[in-house]
């Protein structure tokens, strides 16, 4: 029988908390400068390289998060390649994130007036000034909700990682659950978590979109 629930499991799980938190960072984050490239090669007026970006980020959209975790984690395995959970869940993750946050971006720079375009090419701004300083700020700030709501989406995601033996906050909360025969409770408190971890980021984003179409 288990012992109960205690201040070693409650460690535990705050332990596996911190790697779901440093999981959806390292990806955010990796996944935001990827995503920013794909956003500005998907629309380039060079057609291959948009079309290339349009197939990487349909493969991505297109296709499971745990199968994509398999593959990193076990297809390069099977070609000599061996990573940590930790390297193959980051990358996968990062990948996964590139491809959504790029065609959130995608369409918030699509969405800048087309006039603030053409106003910056009577000034002959060159191509690399007018995406620093007049699109992308703009287009960012039009981001902004959709990208929060999907950083909540990315946190939640994070559970799927112990399908390759990455103890985050799901697993943590599976493997004190096995020790103690708690599953309601050990749960609850895990579910718990993850809602003091979204329901403000959610609570943003929703303040956000408000204010995007005041502005709007």
């Amino acid at each position: 029988m288990g012992h109960g629930f205690g201040a070693p499991e409650f460690l535990f799980l705050m332990t596996g908390l911190k790697w779901t938190v440093l999981l959806s960072i390292v990806a955010f984050v990796g996944g935001g400068v990827a995503g920013l490239l794909v956003a500005i090669a998907r629309t380039s007026k060079n057609r291959l390289l948009s079309r290339l970006m349009a197939i990487y980020i349909g493969v991505f959209q297109g296709t499971p998060l745990l199968m994509q975790l398999f593959v990193v984690y076990y297809g390069l395995g099977l070609v000599g390649i061996h990573l940590p959970a930790w390297a193959a869940v980051a990358i996968a993750f990062t990948l996964s994130a590139s491809a959504f946050l790029g065609e959130i971006w995608r369409g918030a720079i699509q969405a800048v007036p087309r006039g603030q375009t053409e106003a910056a090419m009577a000034l002959s701004l060159p191509y690399s000034s007018r995406l620093r300083d007049v699109i992308l700020p703009q287009a960012l700030r039009i981001a902004q909700p959709a990208t929060v709501g999907y950083l909540v989406q990315l946190i939640k995601g994070t559970s799927l990682a112990a399908i390759v033996g990455f103890v985050e906050l799901a697993r943590a909360g599976q493997i004190v659950s096995n020790q103690i025969f708690e599953p309601i409770l050990v749960f609850a408190i895990v579910g718990s978590i993850y809602f003091l971890l979204c329901w403000p980021l959610s609570l943003y984003s929703a303040r956000l979109e408000a204010r995007h179409a005041i502005a709007r």
